[in-house]
Formats: C-alpha cells, sequence, structure tokens
C-alpha cells in the first residue's frame, strides 16, 4: 500500500490509569465515566456542605418520608395512594377511580409531562439534583451508607486500591448487606402501593410459593435497585435516562443552569499569581461532583443541577477571602453580562400548554361519578326472533366506587310502547366498592314490533346525588320482513 493510502497515525492516547489513582481533569469532549481505554472509571464523590445541599437534604428526607408514609395514612378509609390492581380500583387522597376510568391516566400524563418542559425551559435540571427518586436515594441512602463505612473520597479510593485485607472485606461486606436491606425495604414498600401495608405484612407471613408473584417482583427488583445503587450509579442518568438529551431540545441561553463566570475566573490560577482570575485551580469543584464533570468547560449532558460544585466553589472563596458565586445559578445570558428574560416564546408557549392541560385534566375527573356501569350485549346472535317476539339480550355491570353501601335504581326511557324489560325490576344494593353484572332482556310484541330502534339505560342513585346514562340499540329484523313472513304462514297482526 502506497503512502498516500496510508491513514494518517492517531495521536498517542493518555497514559492507563492503575485503580484506584487520582484521576486526571476530565474534558469537554470525553464521558467522565469512561477511561481511555473504554473501562468504567468509578467516581469517587466528595462530601460538600454549604447551603444547597442543606436545602437537597432536607427536601430529600421529605421526599423519602413522604414515600414512606403514603401507604400508612388512611383517608376514607383506604391508604392515601393505594394502586389496588387486583379488585380494579385506585385511591388517591379520597379519591377513587374504577378501571374504566383508567383513560383519566392520559391527562394526567400529558398534564406532567407539559409540568415538566415547562419547568425544564425555566429551571433546567432542576427535577434531577432535587427530587428524582434516582438521585434523592443514591444521595441521601445509599451514599451515606458508603461514606459512614469507608470514609471520604481518598479514603475510599486508597482502600479500592489497597490489599484485600481484613478490614477491607468486612467493610465491603457491611457496605453492600446495608445496600441490599436498603433495596429490599424500597421495593417492599413500593409492592404496598398496590397490596396495601396490612396485605403485604400478611405475605411476609406465609410461605413464599403462597404469593409467589409477588416473592418474585420483590427480589427481582430489589436486585435490579441494588445493582444500580451499587455499581451502575451514575451511569443511569449518562447513558439510560433520556431526559439529559430531551434537555438540550427545551432549554436556551435564558434557562436558569449551573454555570461557571468565565470573566470573573478566568485566567484560572493559584493564590498569588499575577493577573490571575478569582478561580484559584483547586479543582474542589470537579472533585465533588458525583458525574466527575468540570463545570468549569460550560453545561454538559452528564450535569443533574445537584449545585455540590456551587457550595464547594462558595466554601473556597470564603476561604481565598472572594466574593461568592464564582459557580452559581444563573442563565448563560446572566454569565456572559445580559440580562435573564423569564418570559420568551417557548415559556409562554410551554406555559399554555401545561395551563390547557391543567383545565382539561380538572374538567375531565369533573366529570368521574362515584359510580359507574356498562351496557354491552350478551355474546351470541345480536337478536332472537320467535312466534311472538323480538328478543335483545344485554349485561348491565354496576360499580360502586365508594367506601360506603350504595343503592341505585335502574330503569329505560326511550323505549316504544310494546317493549317489555325484564330485569332490574327491584333497586340494586351494591357494598363498598362492590359490582354487579345482571342481564337486562328487552322483549319488542311481534305484532307491534317497530323496527331497530335507540333508547337509554339511566342508572340513578339512591339519594339522587347524579344519573348516569348510556344510550343502547334494539336491533331486529325489517318489520316488512316479519309482516310478509305471517302472511304466508297464515297469522293474523
Amino acid at each position: 500500500m502506497s503512502a498516500e493510502t496510508n491513514p494518517p497515525a492517531l495521536p498517542p492516547g493518555p497514559p492507563l490509569r492503575r485503580p484506584g489513582a487520582p484521576r486526571p481533569l476530565p474534558v469537554r469532549d470525553s464521558v467522565t465515566s469512561i477511561n481511555a481505554d473504554g473501562s468504567r472509571n468509578f467516581l469517587y464523590p466528595a462530601d460538600v456542605h454549604g447551603r444547597f445541599s442543606s436545602g437537597r437534604r432536607l427536601s430529600a428526607y421529605l421526599l423519602i418520608g413522604v414515600y414512606l408514609l403514603l401507604p400508612w395514612i388512611p383517608v376514607n378509609g383506604y391508604p392515601a395512594v393505594f394502586l389496588d390492581v387486583a379488585s380494579r380500583r385506585f385511591h388517591c387522597f379520597g379519591y377513587t377511580l374504577a378501571a374504566q376510568d383508567a383513560w383519566l391516566l392520559f391527562f394526567g400524563v400529558t398534564g406532567l409531562g407539559f409540568a415538566l418542559f415547562f419547568l425544564t425551559a425555566l429551571f433546567g435540571r432542576l427535577w434531577c439534583g432535587w427530587a428524582c427518586p434516582h438521585t434523592v436515594f443514591l444521595d441521601h441512602v445509599f451514599r451515606r451508607i458508603e461514606r459512614w463505612l469507608e470514609g471520604d473520597a481518598p479514603a475510599r479510593r486508597a482502600r479500592r486500591a489497597g490489599p484485600l485485607n481484613a478490614d477491607r472485606v468486612l467493610r465491603l461486606a457491611a457496605k453492600h448487606g446495608l445496600y441490599a436491606l436498603a433495596s429490599l425495604a424500597i421495593t417492599h414498600l413500593f409492592l404496598a402501593y398496590f397490596v396495601s401495608v396490612p396485605r403485604l405484612w400478611a405475605y411476609m407471613h406465609e410461605a413464599p410459593g403462597e404469593h409467589w408473584p409477588a416473592f418474585l417482583f420483590v427480589f427481582i427488583a430489589a436486585g435490579i435497585l441494588y445493582f444500580n445503587f451499587a455499581w451502575f450509579r451514575e451511569q443511569l442518568c449518562i447513558v439510560i435516562c433520556p431526559y439529559g438529551r430531551l434537555q438540550s431540545a427545551l432549554t436556551d441561553d435564558h434557562t436558569l443552569v449551573i454555570g461557571y463566570d468565565t470573566r470573573r475566573g478566568e485566567p484560572r490560577g493559584k493564590l498569588g499569581t499575577p493577573d490571575a482570575g478569582d478561580c484559584v485551580a483547586c479543582n474542589r469543584c470537579v472533585q465533588v461532583c458525583p458525574t466527575g464533570i468540570d463545570i468549569r468547560h460550560g453545561l454538559q449532558l452528564e450535569c443533574v443541577g445537584c449545585a455540590a460544585c456551587i457550595d464547594a466553589c462558595d466554601e473556597v472563596m470564603a476561604r481565598v477571602h472572594r466574593p461568592a458565586g464564582l459557580i452559581r445559578y444563573d442563565s448563560f445570558a446572566g454569565l456572559g453580562g445580559q440580562r435573564t428574560r423569564w418570559i420568551r416564546p417557548r415559556t409562554v408557549l410551554y406555559g399554555v400548554l401545561m395551563l390547557v392541560g391543567a383545565a382539561v385534566a380538572t374538567f375531565a375527573f369533573s366529570t368521574v361519578k362515584p359510580a359507574g356501569f356498562l351496557v354491552y350485549r350478551m355474546s351470541g346472535a345480536a337478536y332472537f326472533v320467535d312466534r311472538s317476539d323480538v328478543r335483545n339480550q344485554f349485561l348491565v355491570r354496576l360499580v360502586n366506587k365508594r367506601a360506603t353501601p350504595a343503592v341505585f335504581t335502574v330503569r329505560l326511557a326511550g323505549v316504544p310502547a310494546g317493549v317489555q324489560a325484564q330485569g332490574f325490576e327491584q333497586p340494586v344494593t351494591l357494598p363498598p366498592l362492590g359490582e354487579q353484572v345482571s342481564p337486562l332482556v328487552l322483549l319488542a310484541d311481534r305484532k307491534a314490533y317497530p323496527g331497530p330502534f335507540k333508547f337509554n339505560v339511566q342508572v340513578q342513585d339512591q339519594s339522587a346525588a347524579y344519573t348516569l346514562a348510556r344510550e343502547v340499540e334494539f336491533l331486529g329484523p325489517d318489520p316488512r320482513m316479519l309482516e310478509e313472513e305471517d302472511r304466508e304462514k297464515g297469522i293474523v297482526r
């Protein structure tokens, strides 16, 4: 092969790093969790203290408390949030939905989506750093366990690079044992949202084979959580979660993000360096970052908006007697010396969509009644014709969504004369959250048969607080065909 066709030689890459050795400073065009040889780079974020860290910790413990308490708090006789899939009932703060109300989830999901778009356009990845369940549990449960048992970042890094002695084995066993217990606790509590705490407690006191689907779910889900929080960690945010990539389409130069004030900090240099900016090149912002990025390179896909770098930098600035805010919450426009515009086309558009979605969702939920019913035709022939009548057979399913007994009256409207109804002659009493499926038969006298027609099945609560109605069609042959058939048989109509 000629010299002209040989590919150019690639520049030599950085030398391979032994496990546990300090990582070179990250660069903008590399993923911080991957080494030069393609292997996984395990991060050891240092702990940090400050106003944002304290606020995040308080917010996380509040969210964990809400997660722990919701299945225990009774509202109208049921847990505050209870998704009773087995009974097809969904209870949310005293509001009960039946399976046929599942269409309302569309409005809930789309409303959350528009709200997320709106908040992201204004505040960037505030959700990721402050309220995402992955961040909350990783930073405030699992990493707390890790720091308690293995020490700060340098100590953890030194232990990983050191020999596998008895002290290290004991600490690893204790750490991963607590990881497994925390994963099981989180998963058991998650299952309680679907089966209730008392029933879950009963499951735990019985043999696994008695409730093997729940048993398998708990241990498979706990295994996934353990794998994620013990090993995968920040890779979930970088590799799997689509939100980090989605934010680039939702934000602009006026979105509030975490940024480094280049005009004030550059050129960076140690204390005493002539003409240096405020950045003293301590790299503390990199050491505390849970995804290992250098925020001084600008906003990056890996940044989850946790504000750890802000607290770390403010702490250093206080020590060197320089103003805080070298790294801060600001927009790109603000960091560049311009005014941040909160009202702009994308925030107006997302805000309008969010308000429209909220209005539609509010109207949709307001139409839900404390009872529901369906009318459907029995399987088989659509209708039956005999010597005396034309018959249609239906099934009426009544559902009581309330936690108290209810009495319903079923009646028909719009039925022509000569049509007789069988079924529901007496009021129907349903127990709390009960349901009943009963037949409804309509018989049209053959001699007075008017042909197919539509009528309403109405269900009224005993207190007459509301009435539900469904339009149904009575099917049958053309009356002229019956007349011709009767004449041929000599039947007088």
